[in-house]
């Protein structure tokens, strides 16, 4: 057990479990059989168990959790031992949780503490959402969230894709504005991006994909919107409605301790970095997690802090690192707020959207000056 002197930590647990793979996805993913999904469940609940942490996040994520059912990922939370107030999120997919036929127990999720679902949605168009090879429509997403919404679920994160094959900005106005109509409290907004060995990747001729200055154009299009309808741009691709910001995934950014459970899950501890391979049989055969060296650096700050709305502080990173930015710095800073990419009030830098458009280069570019 922890000792009381060590803050509770973020959990992740990774469910490599989907009923069939989208044409853009990279996560380490697979249809499973029975054998393996249990022999899989029971690994990851006595890799939980023995865990020394208490959390005050956990994050159930895949690959599709809802795959493998409300009972077992209530097990699965079972196993942990997490702080009064703990945020708790499920991924699911309105395929498995939204259909007619077949109920999903949102009220089991709810009794075992879940208090937050991110929902794949992508888009509100059902056209644009068969092209991406999501099997649900909009009817069902939306009756997946009434049902969460009935079982007392309230804080729901939809995840939408911008510069899809044949998005518009008309078409990502009706998935804007349903996000927004459907009550959820937070929107995950990323723009496509085709990974390599991926479906789409291989057939990329086969798609209407918007060009990188209209998929720039839609990025700013839905920071606008979703401003205007009273939701926080608190990180690149992120919007709350004030106080629904993920905790869990403030961890990250923040650099604070979490720890990752399963093939492909990442681990950050006392200022290590850790992974397990993205290989399932490895991890059933018990395979340690590969160091992946140091975490927590005044580099990472710079890097994660200028993903986040309040910025990067010079402060801040002279006391991570024992060095004072330069003159060339702050002046770099300021050219960027000129621009009219960021803020910059001569300890702070904030990004504002355009300069999110553009982080990575800025952040090579004050790297090179450290």
């Amino acid at each position: 057990m922890m000792t009381a002197d060590k803050k509770p930590l973020g959990l992740y647990v990774h469910i490599p479990f989907c009923a069939g793979k989208c044409i853009y996805c990279d996560f380490y993913s697979f249809r499973p059989g029975e054998e393996s999904k249990e022999k899989y469940i029971e690994k990851i609940c006595g890799d939980i168990k023995k865990s020394p942490y208490v959390f005050d996040t956990v994050y159930i994520g895949g690959g599709t959790p809802s795959y493998i059912g409300a009972s077992a990922l209530a097990g699965i939370i079972d196993c942990a031992r997490v702080t009064p107030g703990a945020e708790i999120t499920v991924e699911c997919n309105p395929s498995d949780t939204g259909r007619k036929d077949t109920p999903f127990d949102f009220a089991a999720l709810r009794s075992a503490g879940v208090n937050r679902i991110s929902m794949g949605l992508q888009s509100a168009v059902d056209s644009e959402r068969k092209a991406l090879g999501r099997r649900a429509g909009r009817d069902e997403v939306l009756r997946a969230i009434e049902r969460a919404h009935s079982a007392g679920i309230d804080n729901i994160s939809l995840d939408l894709m911008l510069g899809i094959p044949s998005q518009t900005p008309e078409t990502l106005r009706e998935s804007l504005e349903f996000c927004v109509s459907s009550g959820a409290k937070h929107i995950s907004a990323y723009i496509l991006k085709i990974e390599e060995g991926t479906f789409l990747s291989e057939h990329t001729e086969r798609y209407d994909i918007p060009g990188d200055d209209d998929a720039a154009d839609m990025y700013l299009q839905t920071s606008d919107y979703l401003t205007g309808a009273g939701f926080v741009h608190y990180e690149i691709s992120n919007f709350a409605l004030p106080g629904y910001e993920s905790r869990h995934n403030l961890k990250y950014w923040q650099g604070k301790d979490y720890l990752g459970i399963g093939p492909a899950a990442h681990s950050m501890i006392d200022g290590k970095r850790f992974y397990y391979e993205r290989s399932i049989e490895k991890y059933l055969d018990g395979c340690p997690a590969v160091y992946e060296g140091e975490g927590n650096t005044a580099e990472e700050y710079l890097m994660l802090s200028l993903r986040l709305s309040p910025g990067f502080s010079l402060a801040e990173y002279e006391k991570k690192s024992g060095i004072k930015p330069g003159g060339k710095f702050t002046e770099k800073c300021r050219e960027f707020a000129r621009a009219g990419l960021a803020e910059f009030d001569g300890d702070t830098l904030r990004l504002n959207p355009r300069g999110f458009l553009v982080s990575n280069s800025i952040i090579s570019s004050l790297m090179n000056l450290l």
